[in-house]
């Protein structure tokens, strides 16, 4: 990757603090998802699921969930994402994995399945932030929600649970923050 790229996905990516009027069409959630679904999970298990909410009348059911501090720049969003993962991600393993019986492994064990719907679905959710990144848009993960209400209001005919939510737009680019402070290698890393 050359340094344009590399500052794109990370060195000057920001989390916004508003957006622009620009839309955010379907072919670029499309193109979104096309990105994202290639990256690795562990057995290919593939548990993330989406839900992009893309009208204001979807976007306004969401408020009684979000967190006071959240609901501004959340609704103001052209798309918020509900990144999800299925527990039942196994079911789709017979078409996803060359492992025979990979399937009935995780039916039988709920608590490593839930793990790995998890664990894997926020690895996925992790490449949709760089894959909105790579297609030019900001993202903005939000944490401060009531994941009850969302799975009721959005999910209970899936069966899906939610980790996260994420805006996502073109944001207006005279609410971009500075760069918060970040850990050095030092305090954060160990080498063994």
């Amino acid at each position: 990757m050359d340094e344009t790229s590399l500052d794109q996905l990370f060195r000057h990516a920001r989390s916004p603090r508003g957006w622009s009027n620009m839309s955010v069409e379907r072919e670029t959630l499309v193109a979104l998802y096309d990105l994202l679904k290639l990256g690795p999970t562990s057995g290919n298990t593939c548990p993330a699921r989406f839900v992009f909410l893309t009208s204001d009348d979807m976007k306004e059911r969401l408020r009684p969930a979000l967190s006071a501090g959240n609901i501004d720049l959340c609704l103001k969003a052209p798309v918020v994402a509900l990144v999800c993962h299925d527990p039942l991600f196994f079911e789709h393993l017979p078409r996803l994995s060359r492992e025979a019986d990979l399937r009935n492994w995780f039916a039988a064990d709920v608590g490593l399945s839930e793990e790995t719907a998890f664990r894997n679905g926020s690895l996925q959710g992790g490449y949709l932030i760089l894959a909105a990144r790579a297609l030019g848009l900001s993202v903005a993960p939000f944490s401060g929600f009531d994941s009850y209400a969302v799975e009721e209001i959005f999910l209970a005919d899936t069966g899906w649970r939610i980790n996260f939510i994420a805006g996502l737009g073109y944001p207006d680019a005279r609410t971009l923050p500075e760069r918060a402070m970040r850990l050095g290698f030092d305090e954060s890393c160990l080498v063994l």
